[in-house]
């Protein structure tokens, strides 16, 4: 990795946990999209700007991940039939209840904080900081919108 200082062969490991984070919030990205457009009934205000926001930070995790890729010298997986068979996510209906909405995010979440404890774990072996202190930070974040979201499913 010359100016990295890290492993070829770890960092190839570590960049193939990546990618599939990449298309685990490729597919988080668009069920938020999906949400956005198709939410209905007395929490759409709140949820309807919620999931935009949601799908806002998804689209910088996006590139920031890609580009972490890159910067390791590798590419990232780029193609929508690559992504569907890499990702731990599936896709959803799009005429469900605010509740289900809501219900499958958070199992979204608790997959996509998997796959996020993975890449550390695999980064970790190769002395990878820099991931290391990418997707930790992503970890902090999507756990407090999962506990900003059972809070508001706690009441519905």
């Amino acid at each position: 990795m010359g100016y990295l200082n890290l492993d070829d062969e770890k960092t190839k490991k570590t960049v193939g946990e990546l990618n599939t984070l990449l298309a685990d919030y490729q597919l988080y990205y668009q069920k938020l999209r999906n949400y956005h457009w198709n939410i209905r009934g007395k929490n759409f205000f709140d949820l309807h700007i919620k999931f935009e926001e949601m799908y806002d930070d998804a689209m910088v995790k996006i590139d920031e991940i890609a580009e972490r890729i890159l910067t390791l010298r590798l590419s990232p997986v780029s193609n929508l039939s690559d992504y569907l068979k890499r990702s731990n996510l599936e896709e959803s209906e799009s005429y469900i209840s605010d509740a289900d909405m809501v219900k499958n995010l958070l199992a979204d979440h608790s997959k996509i904080i998997q796959q996020m404890r993975q890449v550390i774990d695999v980064a970790d072996k190769n002395d990878d900081e820099g991931t290391i202190d990418l997707v930790g930070a992503y970890i902090r974040e999507l756990e407090k919108t999962s506990w900003m979201l059972d809070a508001w499913a706690s009441t519905h």
